[in-house]
């Protein structure tokens, strides 16, 4: 198994950028996929971004490509989401996961929020 912690997310105002992070423990990192999702209020959880095991490989939303970027680093076991030019439609409480073959996986953080004002 793995457990997922996260951080960052909070306040910032429409045209700004945040980073979140996703820390991960237990079995090797390197092993799992990692994606990011989020969800507001009354709606389905919606798939933002994903990334291979080794980072070649990366997927994203078409609502986020070419603002969003995610990335791992291996030997720090942490993935992270770098948001730029932040909407408020982005708002929404943001989850990573991670899965062996695929993503969505079976392992979730606990969501941390992410809230952009106009």
């Amino acid at each position: 198994q793995v457990q997922l912690v996260q951080s960052g997310g909070g306040l910032v105002q429409a045209g700004g950028s945040l980073r979140l992070s996703c820390a991960a423990s237990g079995r090797t990192f390197s092993s799992y996929r990692m994606g990011w999702f989020r969800q507001t209020p009354g709606k389905e959880r919606e798939y933002v971004a994903a990334i291979s095991w080794s980072g070649g490989y990366t997927y994203y939303a078409d609502s986020v490509k070419g603002r969003f970027t995610i990335s791992r680093d291996n030997n720090n076991n942490t993935a992270y989401l770098q948001m730029n030019g932040l909407k408020p439609e982005d708002t929404a409480v943001y989850y990573c996961n991670a899965g062996e073959r695929a993503i969505p996986g079976a392992y979730w953080g606990q969501g941390t929020q992410v809230t952009v004002s106009s």
